[in-house]
């Protein structure tokens, strides 16, 4: 093939995927396996499940595995849509070991910033500068900030109090989901939130990521927001793609 080749692990709220990465590409390079996220989602059943994506693949290189909490030096710091028990987990030593790797070999970093990574180098994001701020809409509000295209790792602007209340408890696209709400219903939820932000920010460019985005022309234009928009173009694979791409540039270390 010729390609370089990395693998990356993106953890949500409901899901765990992954597989290899054509790093070069921006994109998967096979069909990504999936399994339902364990609940509780404590760091063993997580790493099980871990193992048990990369065991499928034979994987034998360096892994990047994305988890939803603020990552410092491989280790977790909160714990947003996973169970508790991962705060102040050393998750780099623990996927180390049940992958049986080096712990230099694994690279975890917060979702969002993987799948802004992702964005930045092969997405909707490639060859802008400035301040672009990748917010990802799933289960919560991610966020991913980049000042020239360098990675300000750990921004967690989904929990900006709106009107309240935490940003992400009303107008993550779980919340659109929970209340049955069309997208002409969940989009001023967005407008408010993303107002909230462009008070602190300043942002050159926004983009819109998480599964949502795939329908981002049923709702980036009801938007009331100062900033431009643009959807992500990676769509769900992005946190895989960065995990990948971080994990084959030893990030993280």
């Amino acid at each position: 093939m010729g390609t370089a080749r990395g693998f990356g692990v993106d953890i949500g709220g409901s899901g765990i995927k992954g597989c290899p990465v054509d790093i070069d590409g921006g994109v998967l390079a096979e069909e990504r396996m999936r399994i339902p996220t364990p609940h509780p989602s404590t760091p063993d059943a997580v790493g099980d499940a871990v193992a048990e994506i990369a065991e499928k693949f034979g994987w034998s290189g360096p892994v990047g595995v994305t988890l939803p909490s603020v990552i410092k030096e491989g280790t977790a710091h909160s714990a947003a849509n996973i169970d508790k028990s991962w705060i102040g987990t050393d998750a780099q030593g623990l996927f180390a070991e049940r992958l049986g790797k080096d712990r230099e070999d694994i690279v975890v970093l917060n979702d969002a910033d993987a799948a802004g990574l992702a964005e930045m180098r092969s997405g909707a994001g490639a060859g802008r500068s400035g301040l672009v701020v990748v917010l990802t809409f799933g289960t919560g509000i991610g966020s991913a900030m980049f000042l020239d295209g360098k990675l300000i790792p750990n921004t967690e602007f989904g929990h900006i109090e709106v009107e309240g209340h935490d940003a992400e408890k009303q107008a993550a696209a779980s919340v659109k989901d929970d209340l049955d709400l069309s997208y002409p219903e969940w989009a001023p939820r967005v407008s408010r939130y993303i107002q909230g932000l462009e008070k602190f920010l300043w942002p050159d460019l926004f983009i819109a990521g998480g599964g949502v985005s795939k329908k981002a022309h049923k709702w980036l234009p009801l938007l009331d927001i100062r900033t431009p928009i643009v959807a992500a173009t990676l769509k769900n694979d992005a946190g895989i793609v960065g995990a990948a791409t971080a994990a084959a540039a030893g990030l993280g270390h």
